[in-house]
């Protein structure tokens, strides 16, 4: 049975209320209040309320809205903790909420969040205001820096025996499914900051500093070496994704592929995780294959070739060659070694050193960087990350 105009005016005065922390009221065609929460006075009217100077002054934005064959408008206070709220998500709240009630949906609420999380990914959102106010109304968190983890689970969702003509409750459920593994592992309060994009992937704006990564945060007690802000964790991120990925795998007994995203300050820095996460996780597949966790730094030559944002390529540059930052001697080691055509001899001749300290220089560069220069596709990624630096320098 259909509820009433009354009723539905209730629940919307009560929960945009709740929502926003504010005076809501509903008034219907003739301007009469018909709902009201959190006002300090009672009104009857509209006209009563500008007749008290309540909206006289813009303290209250006001929506229409039209419910079966009847209109209201809904008002609500403008201020809200000292925080001027936002017309386009107020609007975009009620919109959600009346279509809610009317249409009830169960995944109606998930709909409208996965909608707000794709929106900030993909950097349609450029208020920062605005974000934080859907991002907190969404029940999430922004206090700890957070980046992006990226899940593929095309494979477990898009299946053959479920394309086209599989009932779309089915990949509902399997979706759902991979959300609440993911929930479980992380020991998540509540599914705020899992979100299905659609296709398969699911992003997870996962809190990257040392307190939400304890379980992984440098297991052997040894510290971060040469870390900038947005690579500090990044390993500990690694280890939980491998983690989960493993348990997505059982969860599914599908492949998984899982893209990571470095933190990147402030709430819109977001989309830029999601873009290292994405082009990590496309490359990935492409020269890494499947069942892995894909991070731009572990992509090798493929990093540098192919990803197209010159910041990024220079910010990964910097990042392999940190853990020389301190390191002088093996810095002009390496630029000789690759003048000299990686010729041991003709580089040891010309730094006039023996060509075991050479090499001991060598295997210590390999050791800090992970990168030895004696293997080509190694040396490779050293040489363009030289260069790179160079002309980060100019």
């Amino acid at each position: 049975m259909s509820q009433s105009f009354d009723q539905i005016a209730e629940v919307v005065a009560k929960q945009m209320s709740s929502l926003l922390q504010t005076a809501v009221m509903v008034s219907d065609a003739d301007e009469t209040i018909v709902a009201s929460q959190m006002v300090d006075q009672d009104f009857s009217s509209v006209k009563e309320l500008k007749k008290n100077g309540r909206s006289g002054n813009g303290q209250y934005l006001k929506f229409p809205f039209h419910v079966y064959d009847r209109v209201g408008m809904v008002c609500i206070e403008q201020w809200a903790d000292g925080e001027k709220l936002s017309p386009k998500l107020a609007q975009a709240y009620i919109d959600l909420m009346i279509s809610q009630i009317i249409h009830p949906t169960p995944s109606s609420q998930q709909i409208f969040k996965n909608q707000v999380i794709y929106n900030l990914l993909q950097g349609h959102v450029k208020d920062e205001t605005l974000a934080l106010q859907q991002a907190a109304l969404l029940g999430i968190d922004f206090s700890p820096p957070r980046a992006v983890i990226l899940i593929d689970a095309t494979e477990a969702i898009l299946t053959a025996s479920y394309s086209t003509a599989a009932p779309s409750h089915e990949q509902q459920r399997r979706s759902q499914a991979i959300i609440a593994s993911t929930v479980t592992f992380f020991n998540l309060p509540d599914d705020t900051i899992c979100a299905d994009l659609g296709g398969g992937q699911f992003a997870v704006l996962k809190a990257s500093d040392s307190k939400n990564l304890h379980p992984w945060v440098n297991p052997s007690g040894a510290p971060s070496e040469g870390l900038g802000s947005s690579w500090t964790n990044l390993e500990a991120l690694k280890r939980a994704a491998n983690a989960l990925l493993e348990q997505l795998r059982q969860t599914t007994g599908t492949a998984v592929c899982i893209g990571i995203g470095r933190y990147h300050p402030g709430i819109l820095g977001v989309s830029r995780s999601y873009q290292d996460a994405q082009v990590a996780l496309r490359l990935g597949r492409r020269f890494s294959g499947r069942n892995r966790v894909y991070c731009l730094d572990d992509l090798g030559m493929a990093a540098f070739a192919c990803v197209a944002d010159e910041r990024t390529k220079v910010d990964l540059a910097l990042h392999l060659l940190s853990p020389l930052d301190n390191e002088p001697d093996l810095i002009s080691t390496l630029k000789v070694f690759f003048a000299a055509d990686c010729a041991l001899s003709s580089t040891a001749k010309q730094l006039c050193i023996h060509r075991n300290t050479l090499t001991y220089r060598l295997e210590k560069i390999a050791s800090l960087t992970g990168l030895d220069p004696r293997r080509f596709d190694e040396a490779v990624q050293i040489r363009l990350a030289l260069l790179l630096q160079e002309f980060q320098a100019c």
